[in-house]
């Protein structure tokens, strides 16, 4: 979330069509260490430029300082966690006291905005040292691949070369890698006669992969009678509580029908490529394959399909409910009492708590610069707000981090210190819980044991949430995605920041889709609904106007038609959810402030809009 006292920061790290500079100190710099530069965004006049340095030695880095030159006429305007000189056109950065020390694996990042878009940076070094590669583009899409000859255990492809620089190819079924080369040809072995596989070929190179090629299905050989092929990919949509429709492909060969089985256990057979299996435990997780067979028997089973059911525990919460940022700060946006926030918002997040000198441990105190704003503001009185606040039956949590957040949980006694805090803070003001919103990194082991002891303490009743950014929740491996998945039975939902972004890859990994559209709502919410986390632990997390983000900002009603989207599979974009999604959780707004500036635009639209899902 972004506290815009400062500095408001238009993008973060574009995954695709980014440019990409790496810099490869000498010994001075310690051995391993590298600075990654990623020219996140432009937008005509400017740009966000941002470094990743990273330790990737043995021994600490102690210190780093980075220096760049500006083409004539440009300029660097202003810069985030690090220290900015300038001589000519020449700038330094340099560390600031709490990110200079970096252990072996460690990283840490800072920005800057710099003028015009076109502009780009050049003789960098790192502790001294130079710059290493130039700077590439990713490869263009590769053309449309074909299947060019098949065996009875292979099938091989061919395709168009992609554009560019390219150093190979990657083909994919799903998101596994099947095979990996040089040239615009690739055979897939170790198939089973008469499967039915699809493919996509992607180009990749130094600055990362291109967008997939349009997918391509083909069959080995050996169907000639026998029993039926293997069943492609698996599918679930209308999921209820007790209940799943299950999709699939034809299977290739003479097939009389399909049966699917959960485990060992037959739960349907049909003659048609769908079925509805009922009786399932509510809000669990259940896999499914399917067969198909002939009067020779059955077929390869298909991969397996997950499927969480509804009828989830959703906790002090509504099924589907809207959540706030309250601002604890002043900037350009309405600042208002905690006490002014509407009846349509049905969560508050308090924006935010600070670090303190022990880590771990948090600390709040209302801004003076924000009570003297709304013409006198007390403790007691903001206290007494959220007493006010609970007889609406509303709740109201304390975010931890932001932008400029610095908390850091890195060992025991910090989750310990952590969970101490947060809960004494719980008591002294009434909180109903912590909102996660780290952007500057965190230990996904440590942050995990901290909401841990916090839970002992606070019990079953505390709400947890999050708010990481679209690039922390790209895959699995991503340590935001990983406390997720690791606190899962205790997590209240994520509220993952669709805005601030640039482009980014969706479920398909088919494209990079932009910010602000419908399609990178859905897509990306789609990650985090397939690997893992049930449908009411996901929102949308928006701004609610213009001023409140630097980019992705929508109309409200487009927060609107993603959620339609995913719930019910209708009134989608290009892309469309590979199953629907009755308990999407709802949406967040970055803020409450911000909507008051927007005349209540983002609330009084999207409240009533959660009350029509299923």
């Amino acid at each position: 979330m972004r506290n815009t006292r400062t500095l408001i920061s238009v993008a973060i790290a574009v995954l695709m069509a980014a440019t990409s500079l790496l810099l490869t100190p000498g010994p001075a710099a310690a051995a391993a260490a590298t600075a990654t530069f990623t020219k996140a965004a432009s937008w005509g006049s400017g740009f966000e430029g941002r470094f990743t340095i990273t330790n990737g030695g043995t021994t600490p880095l102690n210190g780093w300082e980075i220096a760049l030159d500006m083409p004539s006429g440009a300029a660097i305007s202003s810069s985030w966690d690090a220290l900015m000189s300038r001589n000519g056109q020449r700038y330094v950065f340099k560390n600031v006291g709490w990110n200079g020390n970096l252990a072996p694996g460690a990283t840490v990042n800072f920005g800057f905005i710099g003028t015009p878009g076109s502009a780009e940076p050049s003789n960098c070094t790192l502790n001294g040292n130079p710059c290493g590669d130039a700077q590439v583009p990713v490869p263009g899409k590769p053309g449309a691949p074909t299947v060019s000859g098949v065996t009875g255990d292979s099938i091989s492809l061919s395709w168009r070369a992609s554009s560019g620089t390219v150093t190979g190819y990657r083909v994919y079924e799903g998101t596994a890698v099947r095979a990996t080369g040089s040239g615009t040809t690739a055979t897939i072995g170790s198939l089973g006669s008469c499967e039915t596989h699809t493919y996509t070929v992607k180009a990749y190179n130094s600055a990362g992969e291109s967008p997939a090629s349009e997918p391509v299905t083909g069959s080995t050989a050996g169907c000639t009678g026998g029993v039926p092929g293997k069943v492609g990919a698996v599918t679930a949509s209308d999921v209820t509580s007790t209940s799943a429709t299950l999709k699939w492909p034809a299977a290739s060969g003479t097939v009389t029908g399909y049966r699917v089985y959960q485990g060992g256990t037959l739960k349907a057979t049909v003659n048609a490529t769908t079925a509805t299996v009922s009786g399932l435990t509510a809000c669990t997780t259940h896999s499914f394959t399917v067969r198909a067979y002939n009067d020779s028997g059955e077929g390869p089973a298909s991969d397996p399909a997950s499927v969480v059911t509804g009828g989830c525990d959703t906790g002090p919460l509504p099924k589907h409910f809207l959540t706030g940022y309250w601002h604890n700060f002043v900037n350009p946006a309405v600042e208002m009492k905690l006490g002014a926030t509407p009846n349509e918002y049905d969560l508050i997040a308090v924006a935010f708590a600070e670090a303190t000198s022990t880590p771990g441990r948090l600390d709040f105190k209302l801004d003076p610069a924000l009570a003297t704003a709304v013409g006198g503001y007390t403790e007691a009185e903001f206290k007494s707000d959220i007493a006010a606040l609970h007889s609406r039956g509303k709740k109201v949590i304390l975010s931890v981090g932001g932008e400029l957040g610095r908390v850091q949980v890195g060992s025991g006694q910090a989750a310990a210190a952590f969970a101490d805090s947060a809960y004494a803070l719980m008591q002294e003001y009434g909180f109903d819980g912590v909102d996660i919103d780290l952007e500057n990194g965190l230990n996904a082991t440590y942050m995990a044991q901290a909401l841990r002891q916090l839970r002992a303490k606070a019990g079953s009743d505390l709400i947890i949430t999050m708010a990481p950014q679209t690039i922390d929740m790209q895959s699995t491996g991503m340590g935001y995605f990983q406390l997720a998945l690791s606190i899962k039975d205790i997590l209240t939902v994520v509220n993952m920041q669709y805005y601030n972004s640039g482009s980014m890859l969706g479920c398909d990994k088919n494209a990079a889709y932009s910010q602000g559209t419908v399609n990178f709502m859905t897509a990306l919410a789609c990650i985090q609904l397939e690997n893992g986390l049930r449908p009411d632990q996901v929102a949308l997390g928006l701004p609610a106007g213009a001023g409140a983000a630097g980019g992705g900002v929508v109309q409200p009603s487009m927060v609107n038609q993603a959620l339609t989207c995913l719930a019910r599979g209708t009134n989608c974009g290009s892309f469309v959810p590979p199953r629907t999604y009755p308990g999407i959780r709802g949406a967040m707004t970055w803020s409450i402030n911000w909507d008051a500036s927007h005349n209540w635009n983002f609330s009084k639209t999207v409240k009533p809009h959660l009350a029509t899902l299923p």
